[in-house]
C-alpha cells in the first residue's frame, strides 16, 4: 500500500511538473476596415465616382507550447460587407486556415517548423506576412531552425496538384519549388542578416512543364550610431525569368531613424527600360509586405508594377505619440528607375500619407488615414487615368483582439 501511494504521488508530481511548463491560449481578432477610394492603386478618371467598401478579418488563434513543441492554429474569415446573403448556407463560405503548424524540438537549439505558416524575416522586404491585407500571407513549407549564438533557418517547399501520378502543378501559388537559407547574427548595437532564396516558377514549354529558377541573394543590416538607428538592404536577383530571359535586378535601401521621430530614407528597385530588352532588369520583392514600403496608396508592388520600370523612392517620415494617441506623416517622392519611353520623364509623383491612431484600451484600437497622390505625366503612361482627377484614398479601422483563455 505504501509503495502504491508513493507511485501515485510520483505520477501526480510528474503531471503537475508537466502541466506547469505547458501553455495554452485562445485569442481572437475582429478587424473591420472601411476604405474610401478615388485613385487607389491607379489614377482615377475625371468622371469617376468615389468608392466606399468595408471588409473584415475575423480570426481565432489557438496556441499551445511546452518544453519540446509549439503549435499554432489560426482560423480566418475574410469578407466584404454585403458579399454574403443574410440567409447563408456555409457550403460556399467556409472559414479558411491561415496557419496550422507544429514546431518540434529535434535536439538542443535545433527544431523543425512544418505546416502552413507565416514567413517573416528582417524588415519584411523579401518575406513578410502582409498583415495589412485582411487575408495576409502564409506558406505551406518546412523550416529547419538552429538558434543559439546565431540563427540559421533553412526552408523548403514543393507544390503539386492532388494527382500524385504526375509532377504537374498549376495551382494558385506563386511557386512550385522554393528553398531559402537565412542567417542572422546580433551584437550589442548592430545585427546582420544574410538571405539566399531559390524561387522556382512552373511554366510550359512544348507542352511540358518545366521550372524556371530565379535567385535572390542579399543582406539586411541595422546599427545604432549615437541616437540614430540606421538600416540598410542590398539584394540582387539572378537566374531565369518565367518568360525565359536572364534576370539581373537590384534592390538597395538606406534609412536613418532619429530619436525625435523623424526618419529619412531612399530605396532603389531596378526596372526595365524601353530600349534595353535583352534581360529582365526589374526587381521583384516577391513575398514581402510591400504595403509597408512605397506609400500606402499601393501604386507599386502590391499586386501591380511587376516586371515594369522599377522605382526610385526618396522619403521623409515623422512619427509622434502622446499617451494613447499616435500620429504619422509620410512623404514619398517617386521616379522610375528604367526609361519609360524616349520622351517620358522619370518623375512619377509625390504621395502624402497621414495616419492617426487611438488605443481605446488594451484590446481595442481605432485608426484612420488619408493619402493623396500628386501624380506626374509619366504616371498617366503607366497607370492611365488622369493626374488631375484628384487621387485620394482614406480608411478607418477598428481592431479588437480579445484573449479568451490564457
Amino acid at each position: 500500500m505504501k509503495k502504491f501511494i508513493t507511485a501515485i504521488l510520483m505520477i501526480a508530481g510528474t503531471l503537475i511538473t508537466y502541466t506547469s511548463t505547458a501553455q495554452f491560449s485562445l485569442s481572437g481578432e475582429f478587424r473591420p476596415r472601411t476604405e474610401f477610394s478615388h485613385g487607389y492603386k491607379s489614377l482615377a478618371n475625371e468622371d469617376q465616382d468615389w468608392s466606399t467598401a468595408t471588409a473584415q478579418r475575423s480570426r481565432l488563434n489557438f496556441l499551445y507550447s511546452n518544453d519540446f513543441i509549439k503549435t499554432k492554429l489560426v482560423l480566418q474569415d475574410v469578407r466584404y460587407w454585403g458579399s454574403q446573403p443574410q440567409l447563408v448556407n456555409n457550403e460556399d463560405y467556409a472559414t479558411s486556415v491561415h496557419e496550422a503548424w507544429a514546431d518540434v524540438l529535434l535536439a538542443k537549439n535545433f527544431s523543425v517548423k512544418a505546416g502552413r505558416q507565416e514567413l517573416v524575416y528582417d524588415d519584411h522586404r523579401i518575406f513578410g506576412n502582409v498583415g495589412w491585407a485582411h487575408q495576409a500571407r502564409s506558406h505551406d513549407i518546412a523550416v529547419f531552425k538552429y538558434e543559439h549564438n546565431f540563427k540559421i533557418h533553412f526552408g523548403i517547399a514543393h507544390h503539386e496538384n492532388s494527382n500524385t501520378t504526375n509532377n504537374i502543378y498549376d495551382g494558385p501559388d506563386a511557386y512550385k519549388d522554393l528553398q531559402f537559407i537565412w542567417f542572422n547574427k546580433a551584437w550589442e548595437k548592430s545585427a546582420l542578416s544574410l538571405l539566399f532564396l531559390n524561387n522556382g516558377v512552373p511554366v510550359y514549354e512544348q507542352e511540358k512543364q518545366v521550372t524556371k529558377y530565379g535567385q535572390t541573394t542579399g543582406a539586411h543590416y541595422t546599427t545604432k550610431i549615437g541616437t540614430a538607428d540606421l538600416t540598410a538592404n542590398l539584394y540582387y536577383q539572378s537566374g531565369k525569368h518565367s518568360g525565359g530571359k536572364d534576370i539581373s535586378a537590384l534592390n538597395f535601401l538606406i534609412e536613418a531613424n532619429l530619436k525625435n521621430g523623424i526618419s529619412a530614407g531612399y530605396e532603389y528597385l531596378s526596372g526595365n527600360s524601353y530600349d534595353k530588352t535583352n534581360k529582365v532588369y526589374a526587381f521583384t520583392p516577391l513575398y514581402g509586405t510591400n504595403h509597408k514600403f512605397n506609400g500606402f496608396m499601393d501604386y507599386f508592388y502590391v499586386g501591380n508594377h511587376i516586371n515594369s520600370v522599377g522605382l526610385n523612392d526618396a522619403y521623409l517620415k515623422y512619427k509622434h505619440s502622446v499617451k494613447k494617441i499616435g500620429f504619422n506623416a509620410d512623404l514619398h517622392y517617386f521616379a522610375s528607375a528604367g526609361k519609360i519611353s524616349e520622351d517620358a520623364k522619370n518623375y512619377l509623383g509625390t504621395e502624402l500619407d497621414l495616419t492617426f491612431s487611438y488605443q481605446i484600451h488594451e484590446m481595442t484600437s481605432i485608426s484612420a488615414g488619408w493619402s493623396t497622390m500628386f501624380a506626374g505625366e509619366s504616371m498617366e503612361i503607366l497607370k492611365e487615368g488622369s493626374k488631375n482627377a484628384g487621387n485620394h484614398w482614406a480608411y478607418i479601422m477598428l481592431s479588437v483582439t480579445p484573449t479568451f483563455i490564457k
